[in-house]
């Protein structure tokens, strides 16, 4: 797996983040965007981060989401 791709993705629309450890299930673009490589990041780490990178207007309420389930 491409450690690159490791970390946490914010859907913005869903103010949503998912924690990616594994190769699973990779958030693709344009919907998901990689907020850090970082898997272990709290968050309110990630809010913060989100502010930052200015990829939401608001991030105070981003929430966890889960991935969706392969069939």
């Amino acid at each position: 797996m491409d450690s690159s791709k490791v970390g946490i993705y914010l859907n913005a629309k869903d103010a949503k983040v998912v924690r990616i450890t594994s190769p699973y299930w990779i958030p693709e673009a344009p919907h998901w965007v990689l907020v850090t490589n970082e898997p272990n990041a709290g968050l309110v780490l990630i809010r913060q981060t989100i502010k930052d990178k200015k990829l939401m207007r608001d991030a105070s309420h981003v929430a966890w989401g889960s991935i969706p389930v392969r069939k």
